[in-house]
């Protein structure tokens, strides 16, 4: 992508534009994937079963580790996000008055900033290696011998077997998702969202065979809550055209908003922990879903012209710009919360020799709540029509006209959605007498 963005004639000159941008749209998902699959793996194994002196970790205590662990890694998430925010907020510091080159050179720069990555997992290695030399002399402080050090120590209880029938099942997947997004099927979308779906529940029967009835009930609702919070619809990009066409919101601005978000939810998290562990899946659902529901009231409201009134009657001081900050300020930590304790509930359950695999058929499950409200946005955007103005770049020449008459239908329809999906996915696990965590 740097490369495609700094240098476009010399990549052209070996590959047509549209097919380095395909190939980078594509190596993305897979190196996250890749990476995200090694690292669940990793925030099982990561919490350990023995204390200090070697005697067994108690189950609480172990369900209380991985609460922490699974936090840690969103933290670790929205550490980057923070960082990715100052980053624009320093690069597109009064880039508005650049020319439409010298914005482009600073997307590169981003891509570029990107490569440090890498060195941060490497690094991430030698500390981890660092901090298992630690833990093996504090054990052997203990009395403990060579061999029992190791027993206590190892990740594995055994020998790890390919388990051709999910590696098969997960080709398939693959296999079918590619061919379904290369097609040009008038539904195909559709047709991934199904095809995938019906795969990975048959993966996810397969896998909760090892559970008991209760722990498989038990991760049946809590998957199922969590997937209908997460498959409500969103606006879609209308809204950020409106924000920039009509609320004069900038590059600049939006991202002060993606810092200011990205650091309470940080606190966020760390602040309503206690909340997470003590409450039920269907406790957080619903006050989620409510409070989310409040939270869509300010965009609501601005789409019918509150920012200019309380402008007009505050001085200029509450305008769309001081809206969107509040709002940004108190929704932000909501969209984390309800994931840490199901992340913590497929660690606390997945099998010694699937741990990996548990993790991702598992979360596989609930990101595809995220293609389900990809579906609803598409859906809804095609109900409620919202075009940017576009003009000819060579005559200046109006091509298609701005209208944003179908905005407040659009939000009051997406919010209306959002609440009552996951009210109905409560009611769901309830008359199936389903349990949650």
């Amino acid at each position: 992508m740097a490369l495609l963005i700094g240098q476009r004639e010399a990549m052209a000159a070996i590959m047509h534009v549209n097919a380095w941008y395909v190939l980078a749209s594509l190596l993305v998902p897979v190196g996250y994937v890749l990476q995200d699959a090694v690292a669940d793996a990793m925030t099982v194994e990561a919490v350990p079963h023995i204390h200090s002196d070697g005697s067994p970790c108690l189950p609480e205590e172990i369900r209380r580790m991985h609460t922490t662990m699974q936090t840690l890694g969103r933290v670790a998430i929205i550490g980057g996000s923070i960082l990715v925010a100052l980053a624009n907020l320093w690069l597109f510091d009064d880039s508005a008055a650049l020319a439409r080159a010298e914005q482009a050179a600073l997307y590169r720069d981003i891509y570029l900033m990107a490569l440090a990555i890498p060195l941060i997992s490497v690094a991430g290695v030698l500390l981890a290696g660092q901090l298992q030399r630690q833990r093996v002399k504090k054990l052997r402080r203990h009395g403990l011998s060579d061999q029992a050090i190791r027993e206590l120590t190892a990740h594995s209880s055994g020998s790890t077997e390919i388990n051709w029938k999910l590696l098969g099942g997960s080709a398939a997947f693959v296999v079918f998702t590619l061919l379904m997004g290369m097609s040009e099927a008038a539904y195909g979308q559709e047709a991934i969202f199904a095809g995938s779906l019906l795969i990975i529940v048959l993966l996810m029967a397969r896998l909760t065979r090892v559970l008991a009835p209760e722990a498989r009930r038990t991760l049946l609702g809590t998957a199922l809550l969590i997937f209908m919070f997460r498959a409500a619809p969103a606006p879609g990009a209308g809204v950020t055209w409106w924000s920039i066409d009509t609320l004069g919101f900038d590059a600049h601005f939006f991202a002060t908003l993606s810092l200011i978000g990205s650091l309470l939810t940080l606190a966020g998290m760390f602040a309503l922990r206690r909340f997470m562990a003590e409450r039920s899946m269907q406790y957080i659902i619903v006050f989620l879903t409510l409070a989310q529901l409040l939270l869509s009231l300010p965009t609501l409201a601005m789409s019918l012209g509150l920012h200019q009134w309380t402008a007009a009657h505050s001085g200029g001081v509450i305008d769309a710009r001081f809206i969107a900050l509040i709002d940004t300020a108190l929704s932000s930590p909501l969209g984390q919360i309800a994931m840490i304790p199901m992340l913590a509930w497929i660690a606390n359950s997945a099998p010694a020799e699937l741990k990996a695999t548990y993790f991702a058929v598992m979360a596989s499950f609930t990101n595809l709540a995220l293609s389900a409200s990809e579906l609803g946005t598409k859906y809804l955007n095609r109900v409620f029509t919202l075009t940017r103005e576009v003009r000819n770049p060579a005559n200046g020449v109006l091509v298609t006209p701005a209208d944003y008459n179908e905005l407040t239908a659009l939000l009051l329809a997406a919010m209306l959605i959002g609440v009552l999906l996951p009210l109905l996915a409560v009611a769901a696990t309830r008359w199936l007498r389903l349990k949650t965590e």
